[in-house]
């Protein structure tokens, strides 16, 4: 059954624009899931206190087969193929790929938290929720 996966992304190094088209590219082919919304593209300040470029954000709406530790895994797979490393916490980064939402999920194991533990606290995140939701029809269980 598809349930839809709300996946935040973000970069503030090299050709940001050029990071999230590539990235939402991949993750439209990864097998099992199909992008059915998009937000706007916004450039916010950075968060955790690092002096470093402002981020270029967006969302999508995934609806997908997968599992959440199995959509995180092909996520991760993106951000490395793009040149992220994960060093330092906060640290800039060529694209970021968050899991924000999964259907009505709640996952908290060590590797992955749903709903995304950041949430409550990044306003972009919630305009860019509010504006997918207004036009994505969560699939219906029966």
């Amino acid at each position: 059954m598809a349930e839809i996966a709300y996946i935040a992304l973000g970069s503030n190094l090299g050709d940001r624009r050029a990071y999230l088209h590539d990235a939402r590219d991949a993750i439209a082919s990864i097998p099992g899931c199909r992008v059915v919304a998009e937000s706007q593209v916004e450039e916010t300040a950075p968060l955790g206190g690092l002096a470093q470029p402002a981020y270029l954000n967006q969302m999508l709406a995934v609806e997908t087969t997968l599992d959440p530790p199995a959509l995180l895994a092909r996520l991760q797979h993106i951000e490395a193929a793009a040149g992220r490393t994960r060093t330092t916490r906060w640290a800039p980064r060529t694209i970021d790929l968050d899991i924000v939402l999964f259907d009505q999920r709640i996952v908290n194991t060590e590797d992955l938290t749903i709903p995304h533990p950041g949430l409550a606290d990044r306003p972009f995140w919630q305009r860019e929720l509010a504006e997918l939701r207004d036009t994505v029809r969560e699939p219906t269980h029966e």
